[in-house]
């Protein structure tokens, strides 16, 4: 994002942000008929904390913990030079024969998504991926569509939008930039 972008909108501020993430969770539960070999994988930085908050969830509805793993795309993307030797993914779990949820702030042109399954398919072949987004902003370059979202935001290219969650930011709020 650019460093003199300002403050246009708030979209979604802290309950907006707690229902669509509990919306999802019960989509997700309602999909896969419950949780069962069920798994999740934060893009970094906040896709970790929403999928950290998604699991949260789906222990309190259905009592069972689902692991989450943390990617690290970067060197996985097709439009960013990529330089350091840095991966900080951590997926402590085999995806072999899962049902493997990618979850990501903001979807975009479709990118990160792209990068982030050509990720999670080199460390075994899952039985599926889903996708998940707290914010679609359209504008897609690829034909990934998110299976579950939080709100749909239209946006014009020369706008950004800044997910903010309490664990990195110390407050949950989406903002459109400008």
């Amino acid at each position: 994002m650019g460093e003199n972008l300002s403050q246009k909108a708030v979209i979604m501020d802290e309950n907006a942000v707690l229902r669509a993430i509990a919306r999802i969770s019960y989509e997700i539960i309602e999909r896969n008929k419950g949780t069962e070999n069920l798994c999740f994988v934060g893009i970094l930085s906040r896709g970790v904390c929403i999928a950290e908050r998604i699991a949260g969830k789906l222990k309190e509805l259905e009592g069972v913990p689902t692991e989450v793993g943390i990617l690290d795309i970067t060197s996985y993307r097709d439009d960013e030079k990529y330089s350091e030797n840095i991966d900080r993914t951590d997926i402590p779990f085999d995806v072999r024969d899962k049902r493997v949820i990618i979850v990501d702030d903001v979807i975009f042109t479709g990118r990160s998504a792209r990068a982030a399954i050509d990720a999670v398919m080199k460390r075994g072949r899952p039985k599926s991926i889903q996708l998940a987004a707290l914010v679609d902003r359209g504008h897609r370059e690829l034909p990934i569509r998110p299976d579950y979202v939080g709100k749909n935001v239209p946006t014009s290219l020369d706008e950004a939008v800044k997910v903010m969650m309490k664990e990195a930011d110390g407050e949950d709020k989406v903002i459109i930039l400008e």
